[in-house]
């Protein structure tokens, strides 16, 4: 079996989830000031289920040098804001699945539109 390499890791994406208007003003200003001090891109807000997210949800991207600083920095600011995490590695069911990360509660994912590249 081989197992994957760390070095594939391109990026990541963190995820904001809130479910009503009072989380997205929170998510709005978490992902203003997030964007003023990293080198991140703010995606869109989304206020229904997108994806394999079962929330209202936020992405922001970022590479992989800026993990160690904006990681941390989203662990102590995220106030009550769940906060899914993954890498980019070209494989989104590994991705979604085996390379997640959650800050706050975690939550159920739908990954059925992914398919795993390689058994694992």
């Amino acid at each position: 079996m081989t197992l994957p390499d760390h070095t594939q890791i391109k990026a990541f994406h963190a995820h904001l989830y809130y479910q009503d208007e009072k989380g997205l003003a929170m998510a709005q200003a978490l992902a203003q000031q997030a964007s003023n001090l990293f080198d991140i891109r703010v995606g869109r807000f989304h206020q229904k289920p997108v994806g394999p997210h079962p929330l209202w949800s936020c992405q922001l991207s970022f590479a992989a040098e800026t993990f160690g600083d904006f990681i941390p920095w989203l662990i102590m600011n995220r106030q009550s804001l769940d906060v899914f995490v993954h890498p980019l590695t070209g494989d989104d069911y590994l991705d979604h699945t085996q390379g997640v990360s959650w800050l706050g509660q975690s939550h159920t994912l739908d990954t059925s539109q992914f398919r795993a590249k390689n058994v694992r």
